[in-house]
């Protein structure tokens, strides 16, 4: 396994991370001594980097109990910030919420210390240096060594390394956004500011939520795309894409899966990709391609099929700010418009 430095933390992790997401037992594996033997596998293997989050359901629990006697070869990496219930005070990223939170996730994962500390989505409720703020006492009682965000706009990292500088704060150490072949939006600005200000990106849904397995094709209809559950397995677009990206595939004598694993680390602003195996059939078949290294020739097919910096169609658990989600936002009053 060949370690890369995450952002300038001065930590080495792997290239591939374990997503615990699949872990939880109420939508995930089932059985929770399964997942820990994943978790076992994954770190004989060399895999050091293990991501899950407060929202996951037991997630955080089995990977406590899968670390222990384990934990200081692990770089632990947790979330927070999505809704635990009803409470409205009970999700974002204020003080009052992170602090508890971090609490709950040390509990839950049995440790003393969070390797990375991330928050799972912006907050335009709460002023970034609030958020900061809590975060850096965090870190200076020893109880998280690094910060990340997730999902942040360009802008939205901008603004919040300016703030961390003008205010003596612990700025984000990492950032958290989804990338494969057929969402590449993040080339233009995300992966490069993150760059430019030394971060390390740990990318999730690099298997596009399961398209890029090669399981799912057009003119096929499993239980997934039946049921309706997941939009972005029947957008035509993303599916037309993938019938395009599967003879690159068959040519270089990959699977689908090694494929997209391999583009998805082979950016130089990429540190890691997250892989969220359920089991262990899932995890084998993405720990053989850890070491699959594409070349420029099939780089330049692929960026044919999706140009560079474009996204085809979108994930169901993409982030869409408020100036799209909120009308108000994006039309003046009617009154201004009749004046006009």
């Amino acid at each position: 396994m060949r370690y890369r430095p995450l952002g300038r933390t001065g930590i080495k992790v792997s290239p591939f991370a374990l997503g615990a997401m699949m872990f939880a037992t109420s939508f995930g594996n089932p059985d929770p001594d399964d997942s820990i033997r994943i978790i076992h596998k994954a770190l004989d293997a060399g895999i050091n980097f293990i991501d899950t989050a407060d929202v996951y359901g037991d997630s955080e629990e089995v990977v406590g109990r899968a670390l222990r006697g384990r934990r200081d070869n692990v770089v632990l990496a947790t979330k927070m910030g999505r809704p635990m219930g009803d409470d409205p005070n009970r999700q974002g990223a204020s003080r009052r919420w992170v602090m508890t939170a971090v609490e709950n996730s040390l509990r839950r994962l049995g440790t003393d210390h969070i390797d990375l500390f991330q928050i799972h989505r912006p907050d335009p409720d709460t002023d970034v240096e609030e958020t900061l703020s809590a975060l850096t006492d965090l870190i200076r009682s020893g109880k998280v060594r690094a910060i990340g965000s997730s999902t942040m706009p360009a802008s939205d990292i901008v603004e919040a390394q300016w703030v961390a500088e003008r205010r003596g704060l612990e700025r984000f150490h990492t950032e958290q956004p989804p990338y494969s072949i057929l969402n590449r939006g993040i080339e233009s600005e995300v992966l490069p500011v993150a760059q430019r200000f030394g971060m390390g990106t740990l990318v999730w849904s690099p298997l596009a939520q399961g398209l890029l397995t090669g399981r799912v094709r057009r003119g096929q209809h499993n239980d997934l795309r039946r049921a309706g559950l997941f939009r972005h397995l029947n957008d035509e677009r993303r599916l037309d894409a993938v019938e395009r990206l599967i003879p690159v595939a068959e040519k270089a004598g990959l699977p689908m899966t090694h494929l997209a694993m391999a583009f998805a680390i082979a950016h130089p602003g990429v540190t890691s990709a997250i892989i969220g195996p359920r089991t262990m059939e899932h995890f084998d078949d993405l720990l053989a391609g850890v070491d699959v290294t594409l070349t420029d020739e099939i780089l330049d097919q692929i960026d044919e099929i999706v140009p560079p910096g474009t996204d085809v169609g979108a994930l169901d658990q993409a982030y869409r700010p408020p100036a799209l989600l909120r009308p108000d936002l994006r039309r003046r009053p009617v009154t201004e418009r009749s004046a006009a």
